[in-house]
């Protein structure tokens, strides 16, 4: 029988495109395995919304690691954790880290190439951040242990000059560190997209957003995994303003019955 990473690795070279849905909680998680969702992943943003706090790292590691746990133990399909910049300042920090992932079960994570400081989001070293990807593959591999390392490359996320150019490059180094994945959050143009394909042997994730080409085209160019990232949150939480609305308004339970 396949392992879950297993699983998780071949839902990369499906025929299909791979739709990873993204939850914050044990329930949110386990309402997309019961719709028939092959994976599931989750969103940091839509965690520390859940939990309080803002987006990059803010909300404690171990009040995300009991999410982590929470869903891990909920659901019976492979998950996937947004692990953001690893909540370490050192490779080893990292790798520490993401054993109490593989503790949980987590079949594979999200680390992303770009830092915040003084609350101003920037684009890692290159080749220093390359380098600690090798290191946590080879932690890995010396300890017998699988995780499929989605590598998120910030290009197009932060709008760097010459993004082709820069993105290019990264995934060259990215993949030869032994990355199995890489997400480009906010590249929505399709010969971006092409070109990105086309420079990595790497299955690419693509994130949804507004302005992104149709599932059936994103498939045609060759793009692997499509994430909803934190809009499904988003949207439910929305619903949900709409309906508390309506109940202080209309002083009716009505619209939540």
């Amino acid at each position: 029988m396949a392992t879950k990473f297993e699983t998780f690795k071949a839902l990369h070279s499906a025929k299909d495109l791979f739709i990873l849905p993204n939850a914050w909680d044990a329930e949110s998680a386990s309402i997309l395995e019961r719709n028939n969702f092959s994976a599931v992943g989750t969103s940091s943003a839509a965690v520390a919304t859940m939990l309080g706090y803002a987006d990059g790292e803010e909300m404690p590691l171990q009040e995300y690691l009991l999410i982590i746990r929470r869903i891990a133990a909920s659901v019976t399909i492979p998950f996937t954790v947004d692990f953001e910049m690893g909540y370490g300042k050192t490779k080893e920090a990292i790798y520490t880290n993401i054993e109490k992932l593989l503790e949980a079960g987590v079949a594979g994570i999200n680390i992303e190439d770009s830092k915040i400081t003084n609350g101003a989001r920037q684009l890692r070293e290159a080749k220093e951040f390359a380098q600690t990807v090798e290191f946590i593959k080879n932690k890995l591999s010396k300890s017998q242990m699988s995780l499929f390392i989605n590598l998120r490359c910030d290009t197009y996320l932060l709008d760097v000059k010459e993004k082709r150019k820069e993105t290019t490059e990264r995934l060259k180094l990215y993949e030869n560190a032994g990355a199995d994945g890489i997400f480009l959050p906010f590249i929505k143009n399709e010969e971006d997209i092409a070109k990105a394909i086309a420079d990595t042997k790497l299955p690419l994730n693509v994130m949804a957003m507004p302005g992104l080409p149709d599932i059936d085209v994103l498939k045609d160019i060759g793009v692997k995994r499509l994430s909803m990232g934190p809009f499904l949150h988003n949207k439910t939480y929305s619903v949900m303003h709409d309906l508390a609305k309506k109940v202080f308004e209309s002083k009716s339970i009505k619209p939540i019955i």
